[in-house]
């Protein structure tokens, strides 16, 4: 297995800001490229994201390597490692680099054709209903029942999950959760999902309970749909986060602030927090909107790191808030002529230039 390394550096150095993709390490590694040699290097080497299939650095570390003009050599070697991850890595890396032109990664990938465009997703399709013979009451009755065993609720859940929303299943969710008591029971959270406007005067209940999953889904809840009235409780669930290092889950709570913009502004200090040092860089778009919908102060120089940034959520917001800089349009038509860029990026990149909003 690929030697997984959890132990950030301090999120302010050079390592840790490469370790996590942001825009800002990227930047001062082109100060002194010969310096960042070895740190971008092992960027590739080990297994930084926190979410291996969530989180993106393929892009982020093929530009370091190209723009500081650091040698292949040490990428190539890794497709003969011991281990399939690292030879991933190092595979996505040297992909990228053919698509924008380099033979060195060309000749280290034979057989590898690059693709302007990826073939056209497919339409999702859900499965069939589990129960077709049997109606939505008769499975609610099921749910109800404390005799029925968990794996029929959850064959009913998953049904229901594939019908039109039932409102009587609210008031059954306190008591759909595994026997264990540390996990709502599978395909619940599907199921109440068409539900949760409505579910909220219950989620204020759930919220409160001493059953972590039930009160997790209470915040989740009340962050997509409650009112002002809930800035509080999803104030507290945030510091929670915070002071717990619970890295992953914090998105949605910043999702659920923005709403209330202003009304929401105590929790600037903390979402600047978790921009600043979360390893999870697939929730770092979400803090900055949510920032920037606070009106936080600081804002011009964030969108302008976010166009180096490792996540296309965060370049693409950058590229819609970033101040008229100098700066600024030279990195956006760098974004949209860069035939490594994400094709939403370099469209936006250039629909932004095309304006006359670039500086």
């Amino acid at each position: 297995m690929a030697e997984r390394r959890y132990e950030y550096a301090p999120a302010g150095t050079l390592p840790g800001l490469l370790q996590r993709g942001r825009g800002l390490g990227a930047r001062m590694a082109a100060e002194d490229p010969a310096a960042a040699a070895e740190l971008v290097y092992g960027c590739v080497r080990w297994e930084w994201r926190w979410d291996a299939g969530a989180d993106d650095r393929d892009l982020y570390l093929a530009r370091l390597i190209r723009d500081l003009e650091l040698p292949l050599g040490p990428v190539v070697e890794l497709l003969a490692a011991g281990d399939e991850e690292t030879r991933d890595r190092a595979t996505g890396v040297l992909e990228l680099l053919v698509l924008g032109g380099s033979e060195q990664a060309r000749a280290a990938l034979p057989g590898y054709v690059p693709e302007e465009e990826g073939p056209a997703p497919r339409p999702r399709q859900l499965p069939p209903d589990p129960c077709p013979d049997r109606d939505s009451a008769s499975l609610l009755d099921q749910l109800r029942d404390p005799a029925v065993s968990e794996g029929v609720k959850v064959t009913a859940l998953r049904a229901l999950s594939r019908r039109p929303p039932e409102p009587a299943l609210i008031e059954l969710v306190p008591g759909l959760g595994a026997a264990d008591g540390t996990r709502q029971l599978p395909y619940l959270h599907r199921a109440l999902e068409p539900l949760a406007e409505r579910a909220v005067p219950a989620a204020r209940e759930w919220a409160a309970s001493d059953r972590e999953w039930l009160a997790g889904l209470g915040t989740e809840v009340l962050a997509a749909h409650g009112d002002e009235g809930d800035v509080p409780l999803l104030l507290a669930e945030l510091e929670r986060h915070w002071v717990d290092g619970v890295w992953c889950g914090p998105d949605g709570l910043a999702r659920g602030l923005a709403r209330f913009g202003s009304g929401a502004g105590g929790a600037v200090s903390l979402l600047r927090r978790f921009w600043l040092y979360t390893p999870h860089s697939y929730e770092r778009p979400a803090y900055l909107e949510a920032l920037a919908a606070m009106g936080s102060a600081g804002m011009d120089e964030a969108f302008t790191e976010s166009l180096w940034d490792c996540e296309s959520g965060a370049r693409l917001s950058g590229i819609a808030h970033a101040p008229e800089r100098p700066e600024v349009g030279a990195r956006l038509r760098y974004l949209r002529d860069d035939p490594m860029e994400e094709g939403e990026v370099r469209a936006a990149a250039g629909r932004r230039l095309a304006e006359g909003r670039a500086g």
